[in-house]
């Protein structure tokens, strides 16, 4: 996905895991281990995501502890079932042209051919 559809990925990775991250900074007064646990591993895979390293890895775990925030905490389910549905259209989508997960990877291409007579 070159230009302009690679950009919107660059974009709305950097979008979910500046949510992801900043959702860690509003954490300061609850300091129990059990409520800022699923918080910081999920500001983990927010760093992961800024890079675009491992993203369908990272998205398919981000759906999974944002449905367990959603339905274990008390509190607005509603963000964490966001990031969540996020998290599954990160993982379908893959991470685009300007991420690690291109660079390292790159695109995969398959030609069909057609049999010789």
């Amino acid at each position: 996905m070159y230009g302009l559809p690679g950009v919107g990925l660059l974009l709305f990775r950097m979008a979910v895991a500046a949510a992801l991250i900043l959702r860690v900074a509003e954490l300061h007064d609850r300091a129990s281990v059990p409520t800022t646990a699923p918080h910081v591993i999920a500001a983990g895979i927010g760093l992961l995501l800024l890079l675009g390293s491992w993203t369908a890895v990272a998205g398919v775990m981000l759906a999974i502890i944002e449905s367990v925030l959603a339905f274990s905490h008390n509190g607005d389910p509603w963000v964490s079932v966001l990031l969540s549905s996020l998290g599954v259209a990160l993982a379908l989508l893959g991470a685009g042209t300007w991420s690690v997960d291109a660079r390292r990877f790159g695109w995969k291409r398959i030609e069909i051919r057609r049999p010789e007579e």
